[in-house]
């Protein structure tokens, strides 16, 4: 029997909310088409593209670079396996202020659909733990997604595992030249006056 699977675009709604005040990176592919759907690619959103691996190493040094900020990192588990030490970093700084959220398909959603390890038994969650994350919770229901979302902005670092359904999100206006994406979302922190 199949264990049960949150939509993706209610899983990123609920664990977001109200995500005007976040600092956000997403992992490419489906997590930043998903982000960008809810956000309608916001200034506060620094998309990544074309950096494999990247996303929680750069949520990394955002949050400690801006420490009165919530970063949350929204990436997906193929992307994220790409580099579980990045994971391992994180534990060892421990920024209050970061949260990572892994949109876990079990598929590497935008080549094709191949299975990832986490379609084979890798736990994202036993591995955050393992590693030291404070925090670390997996999310299969819609029910328990309002208890996630609070833990998305509780001290941290924080982790959150949210199995949700295969299936690409497209977003046909990304924007992924990444020059204009950096020098929107740098504008967006210089006029902020809330930033540290």
């Amino acid at each position: 029997m199949s264990m049960p699977r949150l939509p993706r675009g209610q899983a990123v709604a609920d664990l977001l909310g109200d995500h005007t005040d976040l600092l956000i990176v997403t992992g490419l592919g489906n997590a930043a088409n998903d982000v960008a759907a809810l956000t309608n690619q916001g200034d506060h959103v620094f998309a990544m593209d074309g950096a494999m691996g990247a996303a929680v190493s750069v949520g990394l040094g955002l949050a400690l670079a801006q420490p009165g900020r919530r970063v949350v990192v929204v990436t997906g588990d193929g992307e994220l396996l790409m580099n579980l030490g990045a994971l391992a970093t994180v534990a060892v700084q421990r920024p209050v202020n970061l949260t990572v959220v892994c949109l876990d398909n079990g598929v590497y959603g935008l080549t094709g659909g191949q299975r990832t390890h986490t379609a084979y038994g890798v736990d994202l969650e036993a591995v955050a733990r393992a590693v030291g994350f404070p925090v670390a919770v997996t999310v299969r229901e819609p029910a328990e997604l309002a208890a996630a979302a609070a833990l998305v902005r509780a001290d941290g670092p924080v982790f959150v595992r949210a199995m949700v359904e295969p299936g690409d999100t497209p977003f046909d206006h990304l924007d992924r030249n990444g020059e204009s994406i950096r020098l929107r979302f740098r504008r967006a922190l210089a006029a902020d006056p809330t930033l540290s």
